[in-house]
């Protein structure tokens, strides 16, 4: 089977944030049995959280590699193609690769009695790459953590980045409900790292780590000192050690000391965390990916993520003329994020990734107005529209993490990332 063939078998299996979508873990666990329990034996680190768990994961990967274990990371969503969730030692699968593993993993679902989803075939794909090629893998949950696909593994630390409000209609309408699924990745005597919490989502993670006898390691206990935040990174002493992050973002920091934490249980060196964190990327998250005008594209999507991005604007903006390309999900809390936004922004276009669950732009404008709005009727619009900004302007591409997606996909193919 093509890697093309793959692919188009994989989306016919639709999407998985449609209404009345029943999750469990029942189909994942029949399909790892059929192929003969991949995940047994391997070490895993395991990350859920409503903001930052893809960037921890990241990190805590690229310190691994660092480190010289053979690291697997799997993320989700891809931006441009499924090869990217499944990666070896910071590289993405080749497409020859995910075709070997699709039809491996298609043949064993073709003797199951229940079809599994998009996710879980994935997921069961990178359970065997790891299995085949790794020391150790880095998970990032993909939705809540109790029922999520990749919560049929037996990691050696868990860790939790900062929960907020995303996904309600599955999760919850609460922090506290919110955690209670997020800290079901929690397993008996495993140690699990937490980020700083609102008290009510902490509350949760305590009782539930009690319950299971975890223990438990905040970043807060060790504070941050020395801090020095630029537009294109930060440094900050941690526990007498001085270190550099490469992604940008004051939420970066926390997000590393979440993975510095998570690195030393497992006794990783400074050193190595130190050059692991210094050199990591992580494409959609306040990427600039041109100059004259900067383009930076950033996967906020949901209040705190678009909080975030906000401070960084007006932190790190000043003068500058401020440009934003905007599009989401219809199940997004839009009124919430373009609060933040659209007031720090000269220039507002408005548009609407290639994706099913995209919001019309018309309805963004309807319940978020601005002075200087227009509407770009595609992506590929928007990017020709952003084009004619002045040289010293920044444009941000920011509300969904599909409408950057097809962005750096579009800007790659015209030369200009």
């Amino acid at each position: 089977m093509s890697y093309s063939e793959a692919v188009r078998y994989l989306y016919s299996l639709g999407n998985e944030l449609k209404i009345g979508a029943k999750f469990g873990l029942e189909r994942i666990q029949a399909l790892l049995a059929e192929l003969g329990n991949p995940e047994s034996g391997q070490r895993f680190v395991h990350v859920a959280g409503t903001n930052g768990k893809g960037s921890t994961c990241a990190m805590i990967a690229n310190v691994l590699r660092h480190a010289g274990f053979r690291t697997g990371l799997y993320t989700s969503p891809h931006l441009i193609e499924p090869t990217e969730r499944i990666q070896l030692c910071g590289s993405a699968v080749s497409e020859r690769e995910f075709a070997r593993l699709f039809e491996m993993v298609h043949a064993a679902a073709e003797r199951l009695d229940s079809q599994p989803s998009y996710f879980e075939t994935v997921t069961a794909m990178a359970l065997v790459f790891f299995q085949e090629q790794c020391d150790i893998s880095v998970l990032e949950v993909g939705l809540g953590g109790r029922l999520d696909a990749t919560n049929v593994v037996s990691p050696v630390v868990c860790a939790i980045t900062p929960i907020a409000f995303d996904h309600e209609s599955f999760l919850g309408n609460t922090l506290e409900a919110i955690a209670s699924e997020k800290a079901g990745i929690l397993k008996r005597g495993v140690s699990v790292v937490v980020a700083k919490q609102a008290p009510e989502a902490e509350v949760v993670i305590a009782e539930r780590a009690h319950q299971l006898g975890c223990e438990l390691l905040h970043i807060g206990d060790a504070p941050m000192t020395d801090i020095d935040a630029s537009a294109h990174g930060s440094s900050f002493s941690l526990g007498g050690e001085r270190y550099e992050c490469g992604l940008p973002g004051r939420h970066q920091m926390e997000n590393a000391a979440t993975a510095i934490l998570v690195c030393r249980w497992l006794g990783v060196s400074v050193p190595a965390i130190q050059a692991g964190l210094a050199s990591v990327r992580w494409p959609g998250r306040l990427e600039l990916v041109s100059r004259e005008p900067d383009f930076i594209l950033d996967g906020a999507h949901n209040p705190a993520g678009a909080g975030a991005l906000a401070a960084y604007i007006r932190e790190f903006c000043g003068s500058r003329l401020v440009w934003i390309v905007y599009g989401a999900m219809r199940d997004k809390a839009i009124d919430e994020v373009t609060s933040q936004l659209f007031p720090l922004a000269d220039r507002l276009i408005v548009t609407a990734p290639s994706f099913p669950r995209a919001l019309r732009p018309e309805a963004i404008l309807e319940m978020s107005s601005h002075a200087n709005a227009v509407i770009a009727e595609t992506v590929g619009q928007a990017i020709e529209m952003a084009q004619t900004a002045s040289k010293d302007a920044v444009v941000f591409f920011t509300g969904s993490l599909f409408l950057v997606g097809e962005a750096r996909g579009l800007l790659h193919k015209i030369g200009v990332s």
